[in-house]
């Protein structure tokens, strides 16, 4: 994590990001946790709205980053940190607030049910 990175959640660990969330040219839209594939894996996933299935297949548009850097783009994924593996949703954005939706059922996902 860079020293200029506020941390909003110690040992959070990594996360992989479409470069495209991470230089701002596309807002996050996709948040996905698969297994940890190594210790300081967190195992979230996280694709900007354009993203397509031949952009993410190249690996060089994917970028490992902390956690807090995902959250210092986009706040409102903080409360996910500690969802299940599994966990697929869309992140909406609607006259300022943002909602999590659920890939597989179609649900919203409550507040109180985030992290």
């Amino acid at each position: 994590m860079s020293s200029t990175t506020p941390e909003f959640v110690r040992e959070s660990g990594a996360s992989i990001a479409s470069r495209r969330v991470l230089d701002g040219s596309a807002p996050l839209k996709w948040a996905v946790r698969e297994a940890p594939s190594n210790p300081s894996d967190n195992g979230w996933r996280f694709f900007s709205e354009i993203d397509d299935e031949s952009y993410l297949d190249d690996p060089s548009n994917l970028e490992v980053a902390s956690f807090n850097t995902i959250a210092a783009i986009e706040p409102a994924v903080i409360p996910l940190l500690n969802m299940p593996v599994g966990t697929d949703l869309a992140i909406i954005r609607d006259r300022g607030a943002i909602r999590f939706v659920d890939n597989e059922t179609g649900r919203e996902i409550p507040a109180s049910d985030l992290g």
